[in-house]
């Protein structure tokens, strides 16, 4: 099986005839199984609660002898959580398995196409403002939500067939932006969102069978129409021209489709919020069944029995967490948790599969400028460096002049300004100097993948400094700066180091790097929420706040490891920018001019996770400034590495110094997180980039088998 942008165009039988008896008598056996398989979960399911009720008391009210008490835990408790199971597993598992087939991507799922982060985000608004809605309303929000944002990630990536790694970056870019935005109003509206997060992560928690009842009509009628429409996706699957030859309207089809999808998963997060991953994992679990069960490609059969296996994803991963942390850290400790890591694990599996599409130049490329123009560009970008350093000094929830900046500098100001700028300078540098390490990480990581939408977020090096910083803020509080640091970055650099041994195979793929870094991350996250919401599930904001980048609370020992890590890794860097220029043209062009390649790439991926390690630990996770402000170098500069990482790391420092300092002035004395505002800068930049490329992106296409 290989990640895949195309289906078989040799399938065992016709799209559009019947199965043979053989295959149908295999086919049947693969329901059944799948079936007892659900059954048997089920039945375990009901038996884990908080309550004393076990599996005897159960059997004994089954048979008639059981007490009253036992049926109102099952029917208040039990009962809706394990068919808000059911429903959420069906729902994901066909939209996924559509979603998958539509886009011709193993890679398409509710997740990658941004459709949970938009009905997420739709729910948090209305939370927010205060707006009480009922089960239906809520749910028709989610779905207004959640199909703006797969319309945009479907637009950006060409319909998903533009290969499985420019989906996943359309995909998790979008779904970042609307994930900050999320985080925004869950921070600001903190009471009006309480226990949001929790939800947000795919909590089965059902107080009542309301919800389940009002839903599951909505769910079914999708269902039914997405198997009405089975033999359009058979004919489909073909390609758009055999399709059209064939009398399927292609465009009408797909947008049916796409509605239909959003539908189901609109009601799986209106119901339990994002249950991760779940609508990735199932199709893929099916069509592996494909050497065993002939037959399982059409959708007559695919469709269904995606949904029965999402059922088992779902109610299997609530058993495992259940049965693992017990009955009450369960009802804590949301289930999209555990099917987060078995997504991460499987889109992991899935990279290692992507076969590298060979000498392909995803190009990072800028058009050449003169000297003189570098000059200018360099004098600009350090003029608003300093002006952005000043303006930090001077905003903030108390404005001081620059006269007492000035009365601070040589220890003339009262003890009330002594107190402000002292507490303000440590943040001003911290931003600064994170800034520019994550500029210049990005441009190297980049150069390595030749992909001008890669960051080093996406290489999991944040999300492990991540799980190290919220694991020592949640269980050592009293932790120096020192500790902090060195933990952040150990998971950084341990996080980096198994990205980059699973991307190996017989060679560094940078398409598979990508993907592979993307399935850590999320799994990382799904670590950090569970020990967010294990630890202190009421008190989110301590660790959220971290998560989206602020420099609240900085002190100067904070600032020193990012710049020694700047001081050791741009002398390195400039030494290798020749190199750099060679790496990001293709595989073969620096073999030729005698570059040791992978010891080039080593280096410079190294260097790139000791920057964004150092500046994570100092200012927490900071999205989008390792995209945009390499790019912007390279649009106003070229693509030289020895002109655009200082201006790379200029633009970055700008950028997150006037994100920050725009954070914690707009509405003192509350502050909005500077990597909030990043992301919400960044992303209307990255937006147009993805939409400008589009049409060039057939070059990052991967060949299909339909084994995916």
């Amino acid at each position: 099986m290989s990640l895949s942008t195309k289906e078989p165009t040799a399938p065992a039988a016709s799209p559009v005839a019947d199965l043979p008896a053989p295959r149908r008598v295999r086919v049947a056996a693969a329901f059944v199984v799948a079936l007892v398989l659900a059954c048997l979960l089920a039945a375990a399911h009901l038996t884990q609660g908080t309550s004393s009720v076990g599996a005897n008391d159960l059997l004994r009210l089954a048979f008639g002898f059981g007490d009253a008490g036992v049926a109102d835990v099952l029917v208040a408790s039990r009962l809706p959580r394990l068919l808000a199971a059911v429903v959420i597993g069906v729902a994901l598992g066909l939209a996924g398995a559509a979603l998958q087939s539509l886009a011709r991507n193993a890679l398409a799922s509710p997740d990658t196409l941004a459709v949970n982060a938009g009905a997420y985000l739709a729910v948090v608004a209305v939370s927010a403002f205060g707006v009480t809605l009922g089960v239906l309303p809520a749910g028709g929000v989610a779905f207004a939500g959640g199909l703006l944002a797969a319309g945009l990630v479907m637009a950006l990536s060409a319909g998903g067939r533009a290969g499985p790694t420019r989906l996943i970056l359309a995909g998790t870019a979008v779904a970042l932006a609307l994930g900050s935005l999320t985080v925004v109003l869950l921070l600001l509206f903190e009471q009006n969102t309480i226990g949001l997060y929790a939800w947000g992560n795919g909590s089965l928690v059902q107080s009542d069978l309301d919800a389940v009842t009002r839903l599951a009509p909505v769910v079914v009628l999708g269902v039914v129409l997405l198997l009405l429409a089975a033999r359009r996706l058979d004919v489909l699957a073909l390609g758009d021209d055999p399709a059209t030859v064939l009398g399927v309207h292609v465009r009408r089809t797909r947008i049916v489709v796409v509605v239909l999808t959003v539908l189901l998963s609109a009601a799986a997060v209106t119901l339990c919020g994002p249950v991760g991953f779940v609508g990735l994992c199932a199709p893929v679990i099916v069509r592996l069944l494909a050497r065993v069960v002939p037959g399982v490609q059409r959708h007559k059969v695919l469709l269904p029995l995606s949904g029965i296996v999402g059922v088992l994803v779902v109610v299997g991963s609530d058993v495992l967490l259940r049965g693992l942390i017990g009955a009450q850290a369960g009802v804590e400790v949301p289930t999209g948790v555990v099917t987060s890591l078995f997504g991460a694990a499987v889109l992991v599996w899935l990279a290692r599969r992507h076969r590298d599409a060979g000498n392909t130049s995803h190009s990072t490329s800028g058009r050449l400028r003169s000297r003189r123009a570098f000059v200018v560009v360099l004098s600009v970008s350090a003029v608003l460096a300093v002006a952005a350093l000043v303006l930090g000094m001077l905003f903030g929830d108390t404005w001081v002049l620059l006269g007492d900046v000035t009365n601070w500098l040589s220890g003339k100001t009262g003890p009330a300004y002594t107190f402000v700028l002292d507490q303000r300078y440590p943040r001003v540098f911290a931003a600064l100097l994170a800034g520019a390490a994550l500029a210049v990480a990005g441009t190297v990581v980049q150069a390595v993948c030749r992909n001008p939408l890669a960051e080093p977020g996406l290489l999991g090096i944040s999300a492990g400094a991540g799980v190290g910083a919220v694991a020592l803020i949640s269980f050592v509080p009293l932790a120096s700066v020192w500790s902090m640091s060195g933990v952040a970055g150990a998971g950084a650099l341990i996080a980096f180091a198994v990205v980059y041994g699973l991307s190996w195979r017989g060679g560094l793929s940078s398409d598979r790097l990508v993907l592979v870094g993307i399935g850590m991350q999320t799994g990382l996250f799904a670590v950090i929420t569970t020990v967010i919401i294990a630890t202190d599930p009421w008190n989110t904001g301590k660790a959220l706040t971290w998560l989206s980048g602020s420099t609240y609370g900085r002190t100067a020992g904070q600032v020193v490891p990012v710049l020694v890590a700047l001081l050791v890794a741009l002398p390195l860097l400039a030494y290798a920018r020749r190199d750099l220029d060679m790496l990001a043209l293709d595989e073969d062009t620096p073999r030729v001019l005698g570059v040791r390649l992978e010891r080039t790439r080593l280096v410079a991926l190294v260097s790139a996770a000791l920057l964004t390690s150092t500046a994570v630990s100092a200012i927490g996770v900071v999205g989008f400034v390792g995209l945009v402000a390499p790019h912007a170098a390279r649009a106003l500069v070229g693509a030289r590495h020895a002109r655009a990482l200082p201006v790379a790391a200029l633009l970055g420092a700008v950028m997150v110094s006037a994100a920050d300092t725009l954070g914690r002035t707009v509405i003192a004395p509350a502050q909005i997180p500077a990597g909030l505002v990043t992301a919400l800068i960044g992303t209307p930049y990255f937006v147009w980039l993805l939409w400008r490329s589009r049409t060039g992106s057939a070059s990052m296409s991967v060949s299909a088998s339909g084994g995916a």
